[in-house]
């Protein structure tokens, strides 16, 4: 392997499972020191130790304002710098709207939009001075249109997109570069997949993806040439058409 990303350091939230480890383990595998930020410790502990090369686990609840600061002070602390910021912690709550629960749905705006901006807030003085870094924020199909069995999820959704896109153009004097990855279904935990033949037949299907294939999309995004901005990539299973 090529290590392209020998010597950055990649902060990835949503790290124990899903999208965010498969992402965590492959950016490692490149070369990257990682800070594996998630609720749980023991998860986050395992998958630490999974990877080969230098690793962080930071057990944070992304909910509250306070714990977001702190894990971005720890990272701080431990590498001096995070070049690579992967703002992927979410939370999925579909349904109508007339049942909803409202506390819900405050807690995944805090998780899904609050703590994205958060982060952000807080590792983009250090980019700016250096004058480079990669935000890459996991956003989903249902950014890109309302979905009507998911309307609050495709709220949280659309306001990252455009964040994305404002911030983006600020920051792109700085040679910042901040793009978002919205991926259709995903087996994972997220969806309430986590038995391997069922992934599978779905993929032999075509109806959904791993998480493996959007931290590959991820890794694509960040290894273009510094002159090249993906403002977006859309990744959907073939048979997936909403």
């Amino acid at each position: 392997m090529d290590e392209r990303l020998q010597g950055r350091v990649a902060l990835v939230t949503g790290a124990s499972s899903g999208i965010g480890r498969a992402t965590a383990q492959l950016l490692a595998g490149e070369g990257a020191s990682v800070v594996l930020v998630g609720r749980s410790a023991e998860r986050l502990g395992r998958t630490a130790g999974e990877i080969e090369g230098e690793a962080l686990a930071i057990a944070a609840d992304l909910a509250v304002p306070g714990e977001v600061d702190r894990a971005v002070a720890e990272a701080l602390a431990r590498f001096g710098r995070i070049d690579i910021l992967l703002p992927n912690a979410g939370l999925y709550i579909p349904g109508d709207v007339a049942e909803g629960n409202p506390e819900r749905w405050e807690e995944m705006i805090a998780v899904n939009v609050s703590s994205v901006f958060r982060l952000v807030r807080a590792v983009l003085p250090g980019m700016i001075e250096r004058q480079g870094g990669d935000i890459v924020v996991t956003s989903s199909i249902s950014g890109h249109q309302a979905i009507h069995w998911e309307p609050i999820y495709s709220a949280s959704k659309h306001a990252i997109q455009s964040f994305v896109h404002g911030l983006r153009r600020q920051v792109s004097k700085d040679r910042v570069r901040v793009g978002a990855v919205a991926p259709g279904i995903v087996l994972n935990e997220l969806w309430g997949y986590d038995d391997p033949a069922a992934i599978e037949a779905k993929v032999e299907a075509r109806e959904g993806l791993r998480s493996e294939d959007i931290a590959e999309a991820i890794l694509f995004m960040l290894t273009r040439p510094p002159h090249v901005t993906i403002r977006d990539l859309v990744v959907l299973p073939q048979n997936q058409d909403i």
